[in-house]
């Protein structure tokens, strides 16, 4: 990944959007300006759905400079370039999902004993194969974050939600659950660690 990452000027932006902002329109403007400055093959797409209207948006850095400086165009309510060194979970780490493959092969992958969500389908994992293709396919493909909490939460009137925990520095993930499902966020304790 960092060889990919290396062979391009690219990052991730942040965005905190509205409801009417339309993040596809957006990355195919901002893929039309950094083609009129010069860049082939231009990248720009949403590489995270964090909550609704929060998204990371990745690509070449003249289409996420090209986001910030037209944000109020697009209904950004605010955007941050992320301190990353490259545009992960999109095209431009293509170059890297072949080693990663090859490195998988050669493990022993069991079934988890537990729920375990892909963010590519955000759906549970069935079986070692279906580990190795999704772990390969999510350098270059969305993580499908709030899709997860969805699944993840999904529960019959009635049925309590588990307690949950965040464990590590800060309340990121805290913050994204009080976003998708606010009654499991009731249910939600950040250990600072």
């Amino acid at each position: 990944m960092q060889r990919a990452s290396d062979s391009v000027p690219s990052g991730m932006l942040s965005v905190i959007g509205q409801a009417k902002s339309d993040y596809r329109q957006a990355c195919l403007e901002a893929c039309e300006h950094s083609n009129s400055v010069g860049i082939q093959n231009p990248v720009c797409q949403v590489a995270s759905y964090l909550f609704p209207d929060g998204r990371v948006i990745a690509g070449h850095m003249q289409a996420l400079e090209y986001l910030q400086e037209n944000s109020r165009k697009f209904y950004f309510r605010r955007t941050k370039i992320l301190p990353v060194s490259g545009a992960f979970h999109t095209s431009l780490m293509e170059p890297a999902t072949q080693d990663l493959a090859d490195v998988l092969k050669k493990m022993n992958i069991e079934k988890p004993s537990v729920a375990v969500y892909s963010n590519v389908e955000a759906a549970t994992y069935a079986h070692d194969k279906q580990i190795r293709k999704l772990l390969s396919k999510q350098l270059i493909s969305p993580v499908k974050w709030e899709q997860t909490m969805h699944a993840l939460f999904e529960r019959r009137k009635g049925i309590e939600f588990p307690r949950t925990y965040e464990v590590g520095p800060g309340r990121q993930l805290g913050v994204m659950l009080k976003n998708c499902n606010l009654k499991a966020w009731q249910s939600y304790t950040p250990v600072a660690v």
